[in-house]
């Protein structure tokens, strides 16, 4: 099978090609990628030599069906997508441009190429906030709430929209916060432990009671693996870790793992609109598919911390650049007070 990944340069993408390279040993996989900001060919060097890989830098606003035939691609898993929710409020126009407009021009490739199987990467935030009971299931309504949200909805609609009327083979996969290697640092744990190990402080948005649903990237990985193979075309699949943690006890606990020094957390202005709380209900996928996570928050969290340790020179080079900016926009200059961790 030749796979064509969109976005497979980003965190989650590039995840999902080592682990397709991996478990499946007879399969191709094209990493299509614009390689905006987030985007980094480092996070694939240890399999860029693969001779089932393949790199292709390129914009999915502007693939077309011929070329998908040409490559001979059986299935299109679509990671590309503008992804940090504080970067739509600034400026929403390119999430409306990637996560809608970009849905419908994959879309409309695959279509014309005849593509097996096509699996939209959305997001639980797709359903708006919980409060302090329920969980998110497939027939939620969609309420988002930021502007990446209402873009990755629209994504959504539209991959519905393709099944219902042109009987398209597609799949929506939507999960919770993930975490694990590879991952930019302007993301909340990454964010955390790169600046806890360089001894700076750790900027948490509001009161820090907000909840979030976290899995491991791998868990997630052999979800979308699942649904790849065993899903059916025309469903919606909830993924979560079962692993609702509030944003304050996540700091503390990385604290507490890096014990060599002594963070202090920041309590910087809230994000406009912030969601309270997300929490997925996974049980359709674990009974109709057979999957199930792997990592509980405290084992995923541990091999996180690891790899940022050893790779501090992948994300000090990215720290140095044009994140740089943006981190101090966004947490330097704002309003904020300090507290002992």
């Amino acid at each position: 099978m030749i796979l064509l990944i969109t976005g497979g340069a980003g965190f989650i993408g590039s995840n999902f090609i080592r682990y397709i390279l991996k478990h499946h040993r007879n399969y191709k996989v094209i990493n299509l990628d614009k390689l905006t900001y987030a985007g980094n060919l480092e996070n694939l060097r240890d399999i860029e030599k693969n001779k089932r890989y393949r790199f292709v830098k390129g914009d999915i606003l502007k693939t077309k069906g011929e070329w998908l035939k040409a490559k001979g691609v059986d299935a299109v898993i679509n990671f590309a997508a503008e992804s940090h929710v504080d970067r739509s409020i600034i400026d929403s126009a390119d999430f409306i441009q990637t996560n809608v407009v970009g849905t419908q021009a994959l879309l409309e490739a695959s279509r014309e190429a005849k593509i097996k199987r096509y699996i939209q990467i959305s997001t639980d935030e797709v359903y708006g906030s919980l409060g302090r009971s329920g969980y998110f299931t497939e027939k939620t309504p969609l309420s988002p709430n930021s502007p990446y949200s209402a873009s990755k909805a629209g994504g959504d609609l539209l991959v519905r929209a393709y099944c219902h009327t042109h009987k398209f083979p597609g799949i929506i996969a939507r999960c919770s916060n993930n975490y694990g290697p590879y991952q930019f640092p302007e993301k909340f744990i990454p964010l955390l432990i790169t600046n806890a190990l360089e001894g700076k402080q750790l900027p948490v948005y509001g009161d820090g009671l907000n909840v979030r649903d976290w899995i491991y990237v791998d868990d997630h990985c052999s979800a979308i693996d699942a649904i790849l193979h065993k899903g059916k075309i025309g469903e919606v699949y909830n993924i979560g870790g079962n692993s609702e943690k509030k944003n304050i006890d996540v700091v503390k606990k990385i604290i507490a793992l890096i014990s060599h020094r002594s963070p202090i957390i920041k309590f910087v202005q809230d994000r406009k609109g912030h969601d309270r709380r997300y929490a997925i209900d996974s049980t359709k996928i674990r009974k109709e598919l057979g999957w199930k996570p792997e990592y509980d928050f405290e084992k995923g969290l541990d091999a996180t911390i690891d790899w940022y340790i050893k790779n501090k020179n992948w994300w000090k080079r990215i720290k140095k650049g044009e994140y740089k900016k943006y981190y101090k926009k966004m947490y330097e200059e704002g309003k904020g007070q300090k507290a002992n961790g």
